[in-house]
Parts: structure tokens; sequence; C-alpha cells
């Protein structure tokens, strides 16, 4: 990563494509507290085999990758003239194109999307998938804060999640299945304490509980 490029930007992403490229994506602060002003960057990298050439050539999966970072990095840079607090507990998700959203919290970006055959450009992972991706991620955050605690290897560790969407009213998930992949060995007399502990993971809990969720239109009167 050129470090000029680099120095002002606040978030990146990286992406090494097939041909050997380790692309850079990042915005830019630029001016100043008064007259601030948003822009994106790409980095291509050096790569030893490429001839000096400043091209990279990406595969499909790369290509989407890239777009998704694009987008993500082109609605973070919009916002970086407007007064924003990084709090703890809040999450803004803003129209970039098409299907295509991008969440920001805390300074990190994350893009959702439609599959093409649902209308959308299949950029990034649908909200639903997202849904569950949350509770496999705390799954195993979970997991691996238990065996760190009891001296347990948990490099490798894994959660694949399978869901089903509900066949009736309203459009939901109607299940989950978790599978927690330990590829070092776990105690016999463990197993149980993991996975009860791995169960009561915040997300498990708050699905199970049925939080108070509130929508309302911002400025919008009441009557």
């Amino acid at each position: 990563m050129k470090q000029d490029a680099g120095s002002g930007a606040r978030h990146y992403d990286h992406l090494r494509t097939s041909c050997g490229r380790d692309l850079t994506i990042g915005r830019l602060a630029l001016g100043d507290a008064v007259h601030p002003v948003g822009r994106v960057f790409i980095d291509l990298g050096e790569c030893p085999d490429c001839g000096g050439s400043a091209w990279a050539g990406l595969s499909v999966a790369e290509a989407r990758r890239l777009a998704a970072v694009l987008l993500a990095q082109a609605a973070a840079a919009g916002e970086d003239g407007q007064e924003r607090q990084d709090r703890p507990s809040w999450v803004t998700v803003r129209h970039v194109d098409g299907d295509a959203y991008a969440i920001t919290a805390r300074g990190h970006e994350v893009l959702t999307d439609q599959p093409v055959a649902d209308g959308g450009s299949d950029a990034a992972l649908t909200p639903t998938e997202l849904l569950v991706a949350s509770l496999a991620s705390c799954v195993a955050f979970y997991a691996g804060r238990y065996l760190l605690r009891h001296g347990l290897d948990r490099a490798g560790l894994a959660v694949t999640a399978e869901f089903d969407m509900a066949a009736d009213r309203p459009a939901r998930v109607g299940a989950v299945r978790l599978r927690i992949s330990v590829p070092g060995s776990v105690p016999a007399q463990r197993t149980d304490a993991l996975l009860a502990v791995a169960s009561h993971c915040t997300v498990h809990n708050t699905l199970r509980q049925q939080p108070d969720v509130s929508i309302e239109l911002a400025g919008a009167v009441r009557a």
C-alpha cells in the first residue's frame, strides 16, 4: 500500500486478485474540518510478475467484491462532510444503488444487496443472510471465548448455519440449524458446557426474547 495514498484514509478494504494484484480501496479525508471533501481511492499495489503494468484482471467473484467495497466506500465518503458520532449502539443504513444499501457502524461499512433473480446485482449478502450470519458469528465468538478460558485451542473454529424461510406469512426465517466445528479435541466433559455457553450468545438471546422494535418515518409530524 502506498503511504501517500492511504495516509488520509479512515478505512481500507483489501482484495487480492487471481492475477496477483493486492488492491487497496479506501476513502480519503481531504480538506479541513470546515470544508471536508470525501474521496475514494484504489491502490493497485505491487506486482513483481506484472511487468510494471497498472491494470488488474478480475474474476467474476472478484469484480463483485470490488463493486461491493467501492459502493460501501462511496457511501461512507458521502458522509465525510457530515457530523457523525460513533455511538456503540448506533447503525446507519443508506441507499447506494439499485437494491444495494451501505450499513455504517463505528466507522465500519458493510454492504447488502439482492440476488440477480430478485432484481439486485448480487454484490453482497442479503439482509436475511446477514441476520443468520450475525447469529452464527455470535455463537462462534462465545464458543471461542469458552475455549480460550479453558485453555483449549480455538484455531480453525468455525460455525456453519443453514436456514429455511417460513412457509406461511409474514415473511421470516422459520428455522436455523447451526453446527460448531472445533478442529482440536474438546474433552467430553466440556461439550455440554460449550454448547450451553454458545446458545446463550447475545444474538440468540435477542431472537428468543423478541425485542421491542419500533419503526417511524424521520421528520414525520404525528397527527
